[in-house]
């Protein structure tokens, strides 16, 4: 039987790993042009991410695993939960020789067997050929499930890249 503290954790973390998700995603659509030098673009997301819990301690969660959707990529999402249904995140992502990372913040409710999640992502930096990406409000939610931690998110708006 998993913890209340635990499960409030691992909810948390379900939330950035929305972020994550989404992340890939936004590199996998950007990955297209591959030149930094190519005039600015708009890229729609609607990703899906699955991810695991690889360490804890206290209220900090590291999770890693694969988006899918535009363009794969691993991803890896550094939780803090913050109170009892409030997460804060920072979120990287490593597709195809680049990366994108953000910051992520939202909020989770258990519901029996799972705990659903939502909340906003903003991608800040990048390198390779995502160095000029850009968003912010990008929704993310999903779904953690209590026995066993496993993490399905879904990313859904506009990054500029």
């Amino acid at each position: 039987m998993v913890s209340k503290n635990r499960i409030h954790r691992r909810l948390a973390a379900v939330g950035s790993l929305a972020v994550l998700a989404s992340v890939p995603a936004l590199t996998g659509a950007a990955g297209a042009t591959g030149s930094p030098a190519t005039a600015a673009r708009t890229i729609t997301l609607n990703d899906t991410g699955h991810l695991r819990e690889t360490s804890h301690k206290n209220f900090y969660l590291n999770f890693s695993g694969q988006a899918t959707g535009s363009v794969a990529g691993t991803l890896y999402l550094h939780l803090h939960v913050l109170g009892l249904n409030r997460f804060t995140a920072e979120v990287s992502v490593y597709p195809h020789g680049s990366s994108l990372s953000g910051t992520a913040s939202g909020s989770y409710r258990n519901t029996g067997p799972s705990a659903t999640f939502s909340g906003s992502l903003t991608v800040s930096r990048g390198t390779g050929g995502y160095s000029h990406a850009h968003g912010s409000g990008i929704s993310f939610s999903g779904a953690i499930q209590r026995s066993g931690g496993a993490t399905t998110v879904h990313v859904n708006g506009h990054l500029s890249v």
